[in-house]
Protein backbone atom coordinates (compact mmCIF):
# COMPACT_ATOMS: atom_id res chain seq x y z
CA UNK A 1 0.00 0.00 0.00
CA UNK A 2 1.59 3.32 -0.66
CA UNK A 3 0.52 6.05 1.97
CA UNK A 4 2.02 8.27 0.10
CA UNK A 5 -0.49 8.63 -2.43
CA UNK A 6 -2.84 8.01 -0.63
CA UNK A 7 -1.78 11.13 1.64
CA UNK A 8 -1.32 13.27 -1.07
CA UNK A 9 -4.71 12.18 -2.88
CA UNK A 10 -6.79 12.79 -0.22
CA UNK A 11 -5.40 15.92 1.71
CA UNK A 12 -6.44 18.72 -0.55
CA UNK A 13 -9.78 17.03 -1.50
CA UNK A 14 -10.65 16.70 2.47
CA UNK A 15 -10.39 20.43 2.80
CA UNK A 16 -13.16 20.82 0.00
CA UNK A 17 -15.39 18.27 1.90
CA UNK A 18 -14.47 20.14 5.04
CA UNK A 19 -15.97 23.56 3.55
CA UNK A 20 -19.35 21.66 1.85
CA UNK A 21 -19.82 19.91 5.38
CA UNK A 22 -20.03 23.47 6.78
CA UNK A 23 -22.22 24.76 4.45
CA UNK A 24 -24.33 21.66 5.37
CA UNK A 25 -24.21 22.48 8.79
CA UNK A 26 -25.26 25.68 8.36
CA UNK A 27 -28.86 24.38 7.76
CA UNK A 28 -28.81 20.95 9.36
CA UNK A 29 -27.49 20.61 13.11
CA UNK A 30 -25.65 17.60 13.96
CA UNK A 31 -28.47 15.29 16.08
CA UNK A 32 -26.37 15.06 19.42
CA UNK A 33 -26.46 16.61 22.48
CA UNK A 34 -29.12 18.89 22.95
CA UNK A 35 -29.89 18.56 19.13
CA UNK A 36 -29.78 14.80 19.62
CA UNK A 37 -32.46 13.10 17.23
CA UNK A 38 -33.71 9.21 17.49
CA UNK A 39 -34.94 9.35 14.21
CA UNK A 40 -31.28 8.97 12.47
CA UNK A 41 -31.06 5.35 12.89
CA UNK A 42 -29.71 2.68 16.20
CA UNK A 43 -28.63 5.16 19.07
CA UNK A 44 -25.59 4.53 21.48
CA UNK A 45 -24.74 6.01 25.09
CA UNK A 46 -22.98 9.53 24.30
CA UNK A 47 -20.37 8.55 26.58
CA UNK A 48 -19.46 5.26 25.54
CA UNK A 49 -19.75 7.14 21.50
CA UNK A 50 -17.89 9.65 22.65
CA UNK A 51 -14.69 7.55 23.87
CA UNK A 52 -15.11 5.24 21.07
CA UNK A 53 -14.35 8.29 18.17
CA UNK A 54 -12.57 10.73 20.03
CA UNK A 55 -9.92 7.81 20.99
CA UNK A 56 -9.35 6.87 17.03
CA UNK A 57 -7.39 9.98 16.63
CA UNK A 58 -4.42 9.70 19.21
CA UNK A 59 -4.15 6.08 18.21
CA UNK A 60 -4.09 6.83 14.01
CA UNK A 61 -1.55 9.85 14.61
CA UNK A 62 0.62 8.15 17.37
CA UNK A 63 1.20 5.22 15.41
CA UNK A 64 2.27 6.92 11.61
CA UNK A 65 4.19 9.33 13.77
CA UNK A 66 6.00 7.09 15.46
CA UNK A 67 6.48 4.59 12.79
CA UNK A 68 7.60 7.09 10.21
CA UNK A 69 11.04 6.84 8.54
CA UNK A 70 11.51 10.65 10.25
CA UNK A 71 14.55 11.26 13.21
CA UNK A 72 11.41 12.57 15.98
CA UNK A 73 13.49 16.08 17.28
CA UNK A 74 12.72 17.61 20.12
CA UNK A 75 9.85 20.03 18.93
CA UNK A 76 8.34 16.86 17.13
CA UNK A 77 7.76 15.54 20.17
CA UNK A 78 5.93 18.88 21.57
CA UNK A 79 3.67 18.03 18.37
CA UNK A 80 3.00 14.21 19.75
CA UNK A 81 1.91 15.53 23.33
CA UNK A 82 0.15 18.24 22.03
CA UNK A 83 -2.00 16.01 20.03
CA UNK A 84 -1.88 13.36 21.94
CA UNK A 85 -2.74 14.87 25.36
CA UNK A 86 -5.50 16.93 23.38
CA UNK A 87 -7.87 13.98 22.79
CA UNK A 88 -5.99 11.45 25.28
CA UNK A 89 -8.03 14.54 27.27
CA UNK A 90 -11.35 14.18 24.90
CA UNK A 91 -11.45 10.62 25.03
CA UNK A 92 -11.16 9.40 28.89
CA UNK A 93 -11.31 12.73 30.71
CA UNK A 94 -13.96 15.02 29.49
CA UNK A 95 -16.69 12.22 28.95
CA UNK A 96 -16.61 10.82 32.55
CA UNK A 97 -16.82 14.98 33.37
CA UNK A 98 -19.82 15.56 31.62
CA UNK A 99 -22.22 12.71 34.11
CA UNK A 100 -25.34 12.00 32.45
CA UNK A 101 -25.79 12.38 28.82
CA UNK A 102 -28.54 12.06 26.05
CA UNK A 103 -27.72 9.02 23.16
CA UNK A 104 -26.18 9.70 20.05
CA UNK A 105 -27.24 8.48 16.79
CA UNK A 106 -24.29 5.46 15.89
CA UNK A 107 -24.12 6.84 12.04
CA UNK A 108 -22.88 10.47 13.97
CA UNK A 109 -20.37 8.46 16.12
CA UNK A 110 -19.31 6.85 13.06
CA UNK A 111 -18.99 9.78 10.92
CA UNK A 112 -16.73 11.72 12.90
CA UNK A 113 -14.44 8.27 13.54
CA UNK A 114 -14.07 8.85 9.98
CA UNK A 115 -13.05 12.03 10.25
CA UNK A 116 -10.67 11.68 13.07
CA UNK A 117 -9.02 8.33 10.95
CA UNK A 118 -8.34 11.65 8.15
CA UNK A 119 -7.07 13.86 10.52
CA UNK A 120 -5.21 11.63 12.34
CA UNK A 121 -3.53 9.64 9.44
CA UNK A 122 -2.75 12.84 7.12
CA UNK A 123 -1.09 14.91 10.46
CA UNK A 124 0.52 11.61 11.91
CA UNK A 125 2.15 10.80 8.58
CA UNK A 126 3.56 14.35 7.25
CA UNK A 127 5.06 14.33 10.62
CA UNK A 128 6.69 10.83 10.33
CA UNK A 129 7.54 10.63 7.04
CA UNK A 130 7.59 14.35 5.31
CA UNK A 131 10.72 16.52 5.20
CA UNK A 132 10.05 19.30 7.51
CA UNK A 133 12.83 21.60 9.25
CA UNK A 134 12.20 20.90 12.97
CA UNK A 135 15.59 20.97 13.87
CA UNK A 136 16.67 24.00 15.96
CA UNK A 137 13.14 25.14 15.92
CA UNK A 138 12.47 26.34 18.99
CA UNK A 139 13.30 29.80 18.43
CA UNK A 140 11.13 30.03 14.89
CA UNK A 141 8.94 33.04 14.96
CA UNK A 142 5.89 30.97 13.69
CA UNK A 143 6.67 28.37 16.65
CA UNK A 144 6.53 30.92 19.42
CA UNK A 145 3.51 32.95 18.07
CA UNK A 146 1.74 29.60 17.55
CA UNK A 147 2.41 28.06 20.56
CA UNK A 148 0.94 31.54 22.21
CA UNK A 149 -2.09 31.03 20.25
CA UNK A 150 -2.79 27.34 21.27
CA UNK A 151 -1.92 28.14 25.41
CA UNK A 152 -4.89 31.24 25.01
CA UNK A 153 -6.77 28.52 22.85
CA UNK A 154 -6.45 25.64 25.27
CA UNK A 155 -6.98 28.30 28.39
CA UNK A 156 -10.19 29.73 27.14
CA UNK A 157 -11.63 26.01 26.24
CA UNK A 158 -10.75 24.73 29.59
CA UNK A 159 -12.10 27.46 31.92
CA UNK A 160 -15.37 27.81 29.46
CA UNK A 161 -15.88 24.09 29.63
CA UNK A 162 -15.80 24.29 33.68
CA UNK A 163 -18.11 26.86 33.66
CA UNK A 164 -20.48 24.59 31.31
CA UNK A 165 -19.72 21.35 33.70
CA UNK A 166 -20.79 23.25 36.78
CA UNK A 167 -24.25 24.26 35.51
CA UNK A 168 -24.58 20.97 34.51
CA UNK A 169 -24.04 19.74 37.73
CA UNK A 170 -26.64 21.65 39.70
CA UNK A 171 -29.29 19.45 37.61
CA UNK A 172 -31.29 22.71 37.32
CA UNK A 173 -31.65 21.55 32.95
CA UNK A 174 -29.98 23.79 30.62
CA UNK A 175 -28.89 27.57 31.98
CA UNK A 176 -27.77 30.73 29.95
CA UNK A 177 -24.17 30.64 31.26
CA UNK A 178 -21.97 33.68 32.28
CA UNK A 179 -19.06 35.02 33.20
CA UNK A 180 -15.45 35.33 31.89
CA UNK A 181 -15.78 35.13 27.44
CA UNK A 182 -19.67 34.29 28.07
CA UNK A 183 -20.11 37.36 28.94
CA UNK A 184 -18.73 38.32 24.83
CA UNK A 185 -20.26 35.45 23.29
CA UNK A 186 -22.65 31.76 23.45
CA UNK A 187 -19.55 29.53 22.83
CA UNK A 188 -16.29 30.47 24.01
CA UNK A 189 -15.40 26.26 24.20
CA UNK A 190 -15.53 26.63 20.25
CA UNK A 191 -13.60 29.80 20.11
CA UNK A 192 -11.17 28.21 22.31
CA UNK A 193 -10.82 24.85 20.45
CA UNK A 194 -10.23 26.57 17.06
CA UNK A 195 -7.54 28.95 18.67
CA UNK A 196 -6.14 25.66 19.79
CA UNK A 197 -5.80 24.16 16.33
CA UNK A 198 -4.71 27.86 14.51
CA UNK A 199 -1.61 27.67 17.03
CA UNK A 200 -0.71 24.40 16.48
CA UNK A 201 -0.87 24.55 12.31
CA UNK A 202 1.05 28.08 13.00
CA UNK A 203 3.51 25.83 15.08
CA UNK A 204 4.28 23.21 12.55
CA UNK A 205 3.68 25.36 9.69
CA UNK A 206 2.25 22.57 7.28
CA UNK A 207 -0.13 21.76 4.87
CA UNK A 208 -1.90 19.08 7.09
CA UNK A 209 -1.99 21.22 10.20
CA UNK A 210 -4.18 24.02 8.21
CA UNK A 211 -6.65 21.53 6.46
CA UNK A 212 -7.11 20.66 10.42
CA UNK A 213 -7.52 23.73 11.61
CA UNK A 214 -9.73 24.79 9.05
CA UNK A 215 -11.86 21.48 9.34
CA UNK A 216 -12.00 22.35 12.73
CA UNK A 217 -13.60 26.08 12.11
CA UNK A 218 -15.68 24.18 9.49
CA UNK A 219 -17.50 22.02 11.93
CA UNK A 220 -17.68 24.26 14.62
CA UNK A 221 -18.93 27.48 13.60
CA UNK A 222 -22.01 26.53 12.34
CA UNK A 223 -22.29 24.37 15.41
CA UNK A 224 -21.80 27.53 17.61
CA UNK A 225 -24.64 29.34 15.58
CA UNK A 226 -27.07 27.08 16.05
CA UNK A 227 -26.29 27.16 20.06
CA UNK A 228 -26.53 31.14 19.52
CA UNK A 229 -30.08 30.77 18.02
CA UNK A 230 -31.23 27.30 20.27
CA UNK A 231 -30.51 30.04 23.54
CA UNK A 232 -32.52 33.00 21.80
CA UNK A 233 -35.19 30.80 21.56
CA UNK A 234 -35.51 28.80 24.71
CA UNK A 235 -34.47 32.09 26.78
CA UNK A 236 -36.44 35.54 26.05
CA UNK A 237 -33.72 37.02 27.87
CA UNK A 238 -31.31 35.94 26.23
CA UNK A 239 -28.52 38.79 25.55
CA UNK A 240 -28.93 40.71 22.73
CA UNK A 241 -25.23 41.66 22.42
CA UNK A 242 -23.92 38.75 23.30
CA UNK A 243 -22.09 37.24 19.95
CA UNK A 244 -22.31 34.05 18.61
CA UNK A 245 -18.30 32.60 18.55
CA UNK A 246 -15.66 35.44 18.07
CA UNK A 247 -16.41 38.65 19.95
CA UNK A 248 -17.38 41.79 18.45
CA UNK A 249 -17.12 39.99 15.37
CA UNK A 250 -19.59 36.98 14.83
Amino acid sequence: MNLKLIYELILLPWAYIGALTCIILLFISAPYGRFSKSNWGPMISSKAGWIIQESVSPIIFGLFFLLGKNTITPVMWIFFIIWVGHYFHRSFIYPFRQGKSANMPIVIMLSAVFFNIINGFTNGYYMGNYNHNYTNYFFEPNFIFGIIIFLIGLIINIKSDNILLKLKKENKGYQVPNGFLYSFVTCPNYLGEILEWVGYAIMTWCLPGLVFALWTMFNLIPRAIAHHEWYHQKFSDYPKKRKVIFPFIL
